[in-house]
């Protein structure tokens, strides 16, 4: 969606999941979010709390409008009403009237993250059969009953950073595409909300060039970045931006901006089976839950119905709830038994993002999802064997392997002196804590902060730039 949120006159409800063959329902803002808190919520709450659920409800619908999360991956409608993706909606409902009062009242205010003007995904669930990283609406009461207005609530849950942005515009919304391809020569501000985009992208594909400045005129710069994002997602690579890379931009900005939040946290432990071994249920521990909660926060920062979770080598409640989502989501018994079906299914989720995205985090590829040891070969190997040779660099201690792409004797010495050095488990092979350790390594000593080797920066290098 183009320029600065405003609030849509009419949002479009889908009664049913995503892919369900179900109607499309059209309402009006206030009206959605009136229903959505009169099912969501009780009017008994004290107002505080009432307000603060309030905020959470306009701003994740408004998340889900601004960033076109359903009609960039070309859905009719920008929102469902099936719980396990978005929030409850029922036509037909009673309104009650404290939250009709409320919502005529701040309708049009929403929460966002720091300086962003992009409403803020504002997770929640009821507290109590659900739990979440985020708001719990049942735990907005004492809260209010302690005496704290709607923003103090809200900042218990989402952090100190969050601000609410008041009396927003009201106004016609359309599909953000402007009904014309954009190219070479265009400007103005379709042009610059593609920039911005691309740039962000770039971040996790640093084949795509930074386009300095985002001033909104088309010129070289952007469409060799256009042409880059083509080649990636196997779009028609004309350096134009129609209707298919125009939504493909979006759902791909929108996915790596999830992906970002991902923490390392999960990828410390020694190896990650592939194979199903034994069905895990809630109380299990081991190296099995530790291998599937890593798997399911990944599969996490595309699927926002799936929780994330903390990685803990135990199968409490949230993993249990992770596990019953991903069921739901993925149209498996949601029983949250993890047996052959369900860890076959979740470990085919991982092995496609990597697969077909070739998403990176942080400036270097992900985990593969297999150790690699003496006789692997392909991809992954030549990446392990540059991250080192670079390393070797830096730390004379460790031997630079050669970039042949085959696991042999030469590259498990390199590894071997790696983890040796730096106190892992020396055996010779790369699990995740030794593809961490060693990709964050290079990452460091490599890409600093933000550009990434063979991206182009942005700006022209000159003889006057002392170059």
């Amino acid at each position: 969606m183009e320029g600065t949120p405003f609030i849509p006159n009419t949002i479009t409800v889908h009664l049913g999941a995503p892919s369900a063959n179900a109607e499309n329902v059209f309402i009006s803002f206030p009206d959605y979010i009136k229903n959505v808190a009169s099912g969501e919520i009780y009017p008994t709450w004290p107002e505080a709390a009432l307000r603060a659920n309030i905020y959470a409800q306009i701003s994740f619908a408004l998340n889900r409008y601004y960033t076109e999360y359903y009609r960039s991956q070309g859905y009719d409608f920008d929102i469902t009403n099936n719980t396990q993706f978005d929030q409850s909606f029922q036509p037909g409902r009673e309104v009650y009237d404290a939250i009709n009062r409320i919502v005529d009242d701040i309708f049009n205010s929403y929460v966002v993250m720091g300086d962003n003007i992009e409403p803020y995904f504002t997770r929640y669930c009821n507290g109590t059969t659900s739990t979440c990283d985020g708001l719990s609406q049942w735990g907005t009461v004492p809260l209010a009953e302690e005496g704290l207005g709607a923003y103090d609530i809200l900042t218990r849950f989402y952090g100190d950073n969050i601000n609410i942005v008041t009396n927003a515009p009201v106004r016609n919304g359309q599909p953000s595409y402007p009904g014309r391809p954009l190219r070479l020569g265009d400007s103005g501000n379709d042009v610059q909300l593609k920039q911005i985009q691309l740039n962000r992208i770039s971040t996790n594909y640093p084949s795509i060039p930074k386009i300095n400045p985002a001033d909104g005129i088309f010129g070289v710069e952007t469409e060799d970045a256009v042409r880059a994002f083509q080649r990636i997602f196997d779009l028609t690579e004309d350096g134009i931006i129609g209707n298919a890379t125009w939504n493909r931009l979006s759902y791909i900005f929108n996915a790596v901006k999830r992906l970002s939040e991902l923490d390392s946290e999960g990828i410390r432990l020694e190896d990650l089976p592939q194979e199903y071994d034994r069905e895990l249920t809630l109380g299990d521990t081991g190296r099995e839950v530790l291998a599937i909660q890593y798997y399911l926060n990944v599969i996490a920062a595309f699927y926002d119905n799936i929780p994330r979770i903390v990685i803990n080598g135990i199968y409490d409640e949230a993993t249990d709830q992770a596990v019953r989502a991903y069921q739901t989501a993925f149209g498996l018994t949601a029983d949250g038994m993890l047996g052959r079906e369900t860890w076959l299914s979740i470990y085919d989720v991982y092995r496609s993002i990597l697969d077909t995205s070739q998403l990176i985090d942080g400036g270097v590829v992900l985990f593969p999802g297999q150790t690699l040891r003496q006789g692997s070969q392909g991809e992954d190997v030549a990446t392990i064997q540059e991250y080192l040779s670079y390393i070797s660099q830096t730390y004379t201690q460790i031997p630079a392997p050669s970039v042949t792409g085959v696991f042999g004797q030469e590259t498990a010495a390199s590894v071997t002196a790696f983890q040796q050095f730096f106190g892992l488990n020396a055996n010779g092979a790369v699990g995740p804590t030794t593809w961490d350790a060693i990709a964050t390594l290079y990452s460091d000593l490599r890409f600093g902060n933000t550009k990434r080797l063979g991206q182009f920066p942005g700006n022209t290098l000159t003889e006057e730039a002392g170059l």
